[in-house]
C-alpha cells in the first residue's frame, strides 16, 4: 500500500497513528474475520512498531465487510485498515472524540515529558481529535482494551486510576503504577503526579503474555536447502538501527577488567538481606550513573542531533539525567527498554527495574514509551559467553558499555599474588563527541567504583 493513501468511503476505518512518530507498522494478527460484527472497543488487530507490540481497536460498532492487509504485511498510517458493512452514520455511532490533549512539556531533548507522553505500547494515534480505539462511558476510565485487561489480571479497579495519558487516559504504566501501590491509586480528579520514577515499591510481577516465537527461525521445506527470510518486525528495526549507528557515529573502542572480589561479597550479602537475587549489573549501572553525572564525563550522556549528512548541521545535546538502556536479549531480538533517572535509584532500586523491563520486553508487554530515550546503554554479554566485545552505540548515543562474564584469575595486590574475580569492561564511544582520553579515565573511574563498592549504595543523584 502507498503511503499516505485515504479513503472517501465512509465505512473504512483509517490505520491511525501508531505511536510517537510511528508511520508504519508490520500487521502480526487480525483479532477479526469478515463478517464478524464488533463493538465499540473490540481489538481489531495487532501490531509491531518499532520493537514494541499495539493493538488497534474499532472506534464503532459494525460488522465487517473487508480486512486490508496480511500478516507479516507492512501496512501504513494513512490508509484503510478495514471496511465495515453499510452506512456508518446509520448502523453505527461514531466513536466518542476524547479531550483535545494539551502539548506536552518539553524534556531537554526536545521529546515530551515522560508524564504526558502516550502509552504507544497499548494505546493507538489520534486522528482528527478522536481517540481511534480508545473508548469510555460516563464516570468510567479512558482506556484501550489491553489496558482494562491488565487491569483485570492485575486485579486493579480502573475507574479508580487517574490517567496520566492523553486527554486523560489510562496507560499501561498507570495500571502498573497501581498495582504497585503507587500514588497513583486516587481519585481521578487529582492532581497530575510528579514524573519522577515510582521508588522503593517492589514492582508486581505482570500477568505473562504468550512467549512469541521467533519469526527469524527457518523452517526448511522438504528438498529446499536455503530459505528467504525477509527483515520484518524486530529485527527489521535492529537492521535498521545498526545501520545507522556504523553510518554516522564513528566508533572507537577502550578495554579493561575490574577486579570484583569486594563487590561480590557484597553483592551476596545485599541479596540475603534483602531477599532479592541481586546481580554485577545493577552496580555496574550505578557506578556508570555516578561518573556521567560527574562534570568531567558529561559528553558521555549525550546525544546528537543531525539535521543534515553534515556535521555542520548536527547539535550535541547533553543531559543531566542518567536515562539508562539496558540491552535485552529476547525471543525476538535485542531491545533497548530505559530504566528513566536512573541516576537517582538505589542499588537495590535498579536491580528491581532491570529485572521488571527485561520480562516485559521478552513477554513483550512493554510500552513503546519505555523503549525511547536513552542516554547511555549497557550490554550485558557476559550473561552469555565471552569476555571483551566491540559494542554498537545505540545511535543517537554518544556511547556503550558491554560487560563480560566474570571469572577467576591471578591478580597483584599490595604486593602480593591473589586470585581475583575479574569483570571485563568494554566501553565504545562516538569519537565525534567523546575524546579518547575522557573514554580511557571514564573506564578507569568506573573500575576504581566497582573496586571499592560501598560508594554505590546510595543514588548517585540526591
Amino acid at each position: 500500500m502507498a503511503h499516505g493513501k485515504t479513503s472517501a468511503n465512509p465505512n473504512d476505518f483509517i490505520l491511525p497513528d501508531l505511536g510517537e512518530g510511528v508511520h508504519e507498522g508490520e500487521l502480526i494478527s487480525w483479532k477479526v474475520q469478515v463478517g464478524q460484527a464488533v463493538k465499540e472497543g473490540d481489538t481489531l488487530a495487532e501490531f509491531e512498531t518499532d520493537k514494541a507490540l499495539c493493538e488497534v481497536a474499532s472506534p464503532r460498532d459494525g460488522v465487517i465487510a473487508q480486512l486490508h492487509g496480511r500478516p507479516g504485511e507492512i501496512l501504513h498510517v494513512g490508509n484503510p485498515l478495514v471496511t465495515y458493512v453499510g452506512d456508518g452514520a446509520s448502523e453505527a455511532s461514531p466513536a466518542k472524540p476524547a479531550p483535545v490533549a494539551k502539548p506536552a512539556a518539553a524534556t531537554s531533548n526536545g521529546a515530551p515529558a515522560t508524564a504526558e507522553r502516550e502509552d504507544a505500547g497499548t494505546v493507538v494515534g489520534q486522528m482528527s481529535g478522536a481517540a481511534a480505539g480508545v473508548s469510555a462511558e460516563p464516570g468510567k476510565a479512558l482506556a484501550t482494551p489491553a489496558v482494562r485487561r491488565l487491569a483485570r489480571d492485575l486485579g486493579v479497579n480502573i475507574d479508580a486510576v487517574m490517567g496520566t495519558g492523553i486527554g486523560g487516559r489510562v496507560t499501561e504504566k498507570d495500571v502498573r503504577a497501581a498495582a504497585g501501590g503507587s500514588s497513583t491509586t486516587q481519585a481521578r480528579h487529582a492532581p497530575t503526579p510528579s514524573t519522577r520514577p515510582a521508588p522503593a515499591a517492589k514492582p508486581s510481577t505482570p500477568a505473562p503474555r504468550p512467549t512469541p516465537v521467533a519469526r527469524d527461525v527457518p523452517s526448511f521445506p522438504e528438498g529446499q536447502d536455503t530459505v528467504r527470510i525477509p527483515f520484518r518486525g524486530v529485527r527489521r528495526t535492529i537492521a535498521a538501527r545498526l545501520r545507522e549507528s556504523v553510518d554516522r557515529a564513528v566508533h572507537f573502542n577502550v578495554m579493561d577488567e575490574a577486579d570484583v572480589s569486594a563487590l561480590d561479597t557484597l553483592r551476596r550479602k545485599l541479596a540475603a538481606a534483602s531477599g532479592e537475587k541481586l546481580s554485577f549489573l545493577p552496580f555496574v549501572a550505578s557506578a556508570v550513573c555516578r561518573v556521567l553525572s560527574s562534570s568531567p564525563f558529561r559528553a558521555m550522556n549525550s546525544t546528537v542531533e543531525e539535521k543534515g549528512a553534515g556535521d555542520t548541521d548536527a547539535f550535541i545535546i547533553q543531559h543531566r539525567a542518567v536515562h539508562l538502556g539496558i540491552a535485552t536479549d529476547t525471543d525476538s531480538g535485542l531491545m533497548v527498554p530505559v530504566i528513566r533517572d536512573c541516576d537517582a535509584l538505589g542499588v537495590l532500586e535498579i536491580g528491581r527495574h532491570i529485572t521488571r523491563i527485561a520480562q516485559a520486553a521478552r513477554d513483550r508487554s512493554i510500552g513503546r514509551d519505555e523503549l525511547l530515550g536513552s542516554t547511555f546503554t549497557i550490554s550485558n554479554v557476559g550473561s552469555h559467553a565471552g569476555r571483551f566485545a566491540t559494542p554498537i552505540i545505540n545511535y543517537p548515543e554518544v556511547g556503550i558499555l558491554a560487560v563480560g562474564r566474570a571469572r577467576p584469575a591471578p591478580v597483584v595486590r599490595d604486593g602480593g599474588i591473589f586470585v581475583g574475580n575479574l569483570l571485563p569492561l568494554s566501553l565504545a564511544c562516538d569519537h565525534r563527541v567523546v575524546d579518547g582520553a575522557t573514554a580511557a579515565l571514564a573506564l578507569a573511574k568506573i573500575i576504581e567504583l566497582l573496586q571499592d563498592p560501598e560508594q554505590l549504595l546510595g543514588p548517585a543523584r540526591g
